[in-house]
């Protein structure tokens, strides 16, 4: 790892050429070129300028080995999720995820949804209402599942709660092989993603009929991978970035 490294990963992340950059920097070419190389350190201010640009913390810019979590995680993106309907169920449990998941499997399987509608999407979040009891007695957590269902469908099987999510603005992150150290790739990114937040100064928010964070998972040309989903305030500042990204 190298803060030359860094700047160049991040550079590229961007899509800017060295000469792009470098003017957005107010420096010359040859500067960028030798900040990558490590021949030289940026001065203070012009690293805190490139966290700006670049929408990270200065310490993960300086200390982290970013080009290698590049391979594992997306860069942060604004996206606005039209409304949804949904089947959820939440269970707690030792494995509260493992379990609801093959709950609302079996339920969409014997309800007709993966007859009619295959490719529906499930997607989960954790369920905070446990209890200390439970949680440090029994080891025991929660967890909600839920299939997006399309309009028109209908079924009188029973065992989920229908509601539906409003449209929403959403800070996502994918993760690569998510499974692979879950308990530090799952959580990093959603630390990702409130550093971009914090950087960007837009704010996580929590309103009824929204969930406020829920992730998905899926396999693409046999990689597994994770889509993790943070609301954000919906305010004028979303709709300028949504118009030029």
């Amino acid at each position: 790892m190298s803060l030359g490294s860094n700047i160049s990963y991040l550079r590229k992340q961007k899509k800017y050429t060295q000469e792009q950059f470098a003017e957005r920097m107010n420096v010359t070419r040859q500067t960028v070129s030798r900040w990558e190389s490590d021949e030289v350190v940026p001065e203070l201010s012009k690293l805190v300028d490139m966290c700006s640009i670049f929408a990270c913390k200065l310490d993960a810019l300086v200390r982290e080995d970013l080009a290698n979590q590049g391979g594992i995680y997306s860069a942060v993106k604004i996206k606005r999720v039209a409304a949804f309907k949904m089947a959820s169920y939440v269970i707690i449990s030792p494995d509260p995820e493992s379990d609801v998941i093959g709950y609302m499997e079996r339920w969409a399987a014997n309800s007709g949804l993966m007859t009619v509608y295959p490719e529906a999407k499930l997607i989960g979040w954790d369920f905070p209402f446990v209890t200390q009891e439970q949680q440090n007695r029994f080891g025991m957590h929660g967890y909600v599942a839920a299939y997006v269902i399309p309009d028109g469908f209908e079924t009188e099987y029973p065992g989920v709660h229908y509601s539906e999510n409003k449209e929403a603005d959403y800070a996502v992150i994918t993760i690569k092989d998510p499974y692979i150290r879950p308990f530090e790739r799952i959580p990093n990114a959603y630390k990702l993603i409130m550093e971009y937040l914090q950087v960007k100064n837009f704010k996580e928010k929590q309103q009824e009929n929204i969930i406020s964070c829920f992730e998905h998972e899926y396999v693409q040309n046999g990689e597994t991978y994770m889509d993790v989903y943070v609301h954000v305030d919906g305010a004028t500042k979303v709709d300028e970035y949504l118009k030029f990204n």
